[in-house]
């Protein structure tokens, strides 16, 4: 193993050339890494990418709060927007601010400066007080709250709505019991990394079983919400040698501390899921799969992906190890409504984050159009077009032909409606640890 200094011939080589100076620098960081953890301390480096400053440094507005999201209302860059505002789902897992990392690859950033009016929720950091916030909470209180707020403000019928990962998952079920409801406000649908059929959720399938969900309910019931230290494990673990044992072998044994990125600051910038909601999205989604099967009840009814008809835009990612995009892809299975789906290179999150200009990034795009045979990953990946660059400009043209004509960008927050700006952004969820 490349871990063991017997074993490792360019450890040993680097421990040759620094006459084990390395070692001694390694067991400093070591040190260091420990004496930050036991203060509960952020790693090294994450201060130069400072929340507000370097990162989630758009300017915007905190609309709204609840006891469960903050909503952030982005200032317009362009002197029209299209009508139709975007309203933006992250995933509670981590931080909202991956979709605004540094300014030049702030995907919020981008999105406002091609003429759109953006909203998006900021999560709050449950704690014990928050054990009893179950699915229906977040979905209530998160995209539906966020979803009126937004027709009050800006005094739209139609609003386009994005989701990522869980919250991608999250902003299905909610369209599903709009759809169920006869409300007809989500002019489109996004989804990046989002999973809504869990028959084969990928590597992270091994940590779901009857068993393990019982254990993870154990732990979760003693303090009521699970730490954020222990879902990061299990993402670690399912890229043990690229997350774990590649970073200890360079920082620890090579005495080589990578530099510190954005993307990486907030990655080390977690977040803690309630108890409640992290069993009901465990055992009711991952292990028993109702929302695929048409069991899942929102609002004390089933809802169904079937019901589905608003346009719809997929990201996937090609070595997506938490929400594999043939996992992702089977929606094409579950509804009728149109589907423009995008393979992009990249994981989870480097995929998401791939801005105009990044070297090396590609995507596969094919649309299937609504009532028409679905195709299996295969099929698609068969007749899908390659393409070179960011697929943001595809996202953004394709908001553009479901989208009206320009008009004056509407006011920051309404103060005569009972929404003033509450602040700026990012607003105070977003700094709780």
């Amino acid at each position: 193993p490349t871990n063991f200094i017997p074993t490792n011939p360019v450890l040993q080589q680097r421990i040759l050339e620094t006459g084990g100076q390395c070692l001694v620098e390694g067991a400093r960081f070591f040190c260091d890494d420990l004496e930050r953890l036991v203060r509960g301390e952020p790693a090294a480096g994450t201060e130069a990418y400072r929340v507000g400053e370097k990162v989630a440094a758009t300017a915007g507005k905190v609309v709204f709060r609840n006891r469960v999201m903050e909503l952030i209302q982005y200032a317009p860059a362009t002197e029209t927007v299209r009508p139709e505002p975007i309203l933006i789902v992250p995933a509670w897992i981590m931080k909202y601010y991956i979709l605004d990392l540094s300014p030049e690859n702030s995907l919020i950033r981008w999105l406002v400066g091609q003429g759109y009016t953006v909203f998006c929720i900021s999560w709050h950091n449950p704690d014990s007080a928050d054990r009893d916030l179950d699915m229906e909470d977040y979905r209530l209180l998160g995209p539906m709250a966020a979803v009126d707020v937004i027709q009050v403000i800006t005094g739209t019928e139609k609003i386009h709505a994005a989701g990522y990962c869980i919250g991608g998952t999250l902003l299905a079920i909610t369209a599903a019991a709009m759809a169920r409801d006869e409300d007809e406000r989500l002019a489109s649908v996004t989804l990046f990394a989002a999973q809504t059929e869990f028959s084969e959720p990928g590597e992270l399938g091994l940590f779901i079983d009857e068993a393990e969900i019982n254990l993870i309910d154990a732990m979760m019931w003693a303090r009521g919400f699970l730490d954020s230290s222990q879902m990061g494990g299990a993402f670690q673990m399912l890229r043990s040698n690229d997350l774990l044992w590649s970073r200890i072998l360079s920082t620890y044994l090579m005495g080589e501390r990578e530099p510190m990125t954005d993307l990486m600051a907030w990655n080390a910038d977690g977040t803690r899921m309630p108890y409640a909601m992290h069993a009901q999205y465990l055992r009711r989604l991952f292990l028993d799969n109702d929302l695929s099967e048409g069991r899942y009840e929102a609002g004390g009814h089933p809802v169904s992906l079937s019901g589905l008809r608003m346009p719809i835009f997929m990201v996937g990612t090609e070595t997506d190890h938490v929400a594999p995009w043939r996992s992702t892809h089977k929606l094409h299975m579950l509804t009728g409504a149109e589907i423009r789906f995008v393979l992009t290179s990249g994981g989870h999150n480097a995929g998401i984050v791939s801005e105009p200009g990044h070297p090396h990034r590609h995507y596969r795009i094919a649309t299937r159009m609504q009532d028409g045979p679905a195709p299996g990953p295969d099929a698609w990946l068969e007749r899908a077009e390659l393409r070179e660059g960011s697929w943001w400009p595809e996202w953004s043209s394709w908001l553009g032909s479901h989208s009206g004509e320009a008009a004056a960008p509407p006011a920051m927050g309404a103060p005569e409606r009972n929404y003033p700006p509450l602040g700026d952004a990012p607003g105070r969820y977003v700094l709780e640890r």
